[in-house]
């Protein structure tokens, strides 16, 4: 029987790709004195391209982008700071994100999340959104010294619930580091669709566009019922 829900951050709790394009656009907006004769159409499209959805640090992405736009009245360094400190206020949820994790609370079920990164610009991110309180158990990579896809992960969040991984399931919007990780150790895999990903064979049982379906899935795994509501 499936006990607990697991989730993943970014893309799937928290919609990065707006949020970034709010942070990026504050940021001009802070800085345009400073970064010299660049529109902010430019610079967010450009910075948003570098960040290549999270998976580039932003070391490396604000180095680059000040040596592409010749920005010298501000050092990359300060707008790496910058980023740190202030990404946290431009958190975009997903739609029905509160509402979907009180309807799992109100069902007993227990609550965790895996999440690479780093350990306090997650938990800032996961504050900023108002859920903390909703997981019993939040294990983020750098705190846990291991990252998604390894199994390591998967087992150790398992572990710290008292549960089997088969009595987990496991939503996440990437193929490999959530949907096939998951069912590697033995979990339900629910996919939190991104077209980014269409063309590619995700390994899930379930598929959502809405967090809000969730619930109803979760009752459905719970009560032992065979139908399924979208199935890849």
């Amino acid at each position: 029987m499936i006990k607990a829900v697991l989730f993943d951050l970014d893309g799937t709790l928290l919609n990065r790709d707006e949020s970034l394009k709010l942070f990026a656009d504050k940021q001009y907006d802070r800085f345009s004195h400073l970064i010299g004769p660049i529109t902010k159409d430019v610079y967010t499209a450009r910075l948003i391209q570098l960040d290549s959805r999270g998976y580039v640090w932003k070391d490396k992405v604000y180095s680059q982008l000040a040596e592409e736009f010749g920005i010298t009245k501000i050092t990359w360094q300060e707008l790496l700071e910058d980023y740190l400190s202030e990404f946290k206020y431009c958190c975009v949820p997903f739609d029905n994100l509160l509402l979907m994790l009180e309807k799992l609370k109100e069902r007993k079920m227990l609550i965790g999340m895996i999440t690479n990164g780093f350990g306090q610009f997650q938990m800032d991110n996961i504050m900023a959104l108002g859920i903390e309180d909703y997981f019993q158990t939040i294990l983020i990579s750098e705190w846990e010294d291991v990252k998604k896809p390894d199994p390591q992960i998967f087992l150790r969040v398992a572990d710290k619930l008292g549960l089997q991984p088969n009595e987990c399931v496991f939503i996440g919007d990437h193929p490999d580091n959530d949907m096939r990780a998951a069912k590697h150790v033995g979990m339900k895999g629910i996919w939190k669709k991104d077209m980014q990903w269409k063309d590619v064979d995700v390994q899930a049982e379930y598929v959502v566009d809405n967090l809000m379906e969730i619930p109803t899935i979760i009752e459905e795994l719970v009560g032992g019922k065979n139908g399924k509501l979208s199935v890849l």
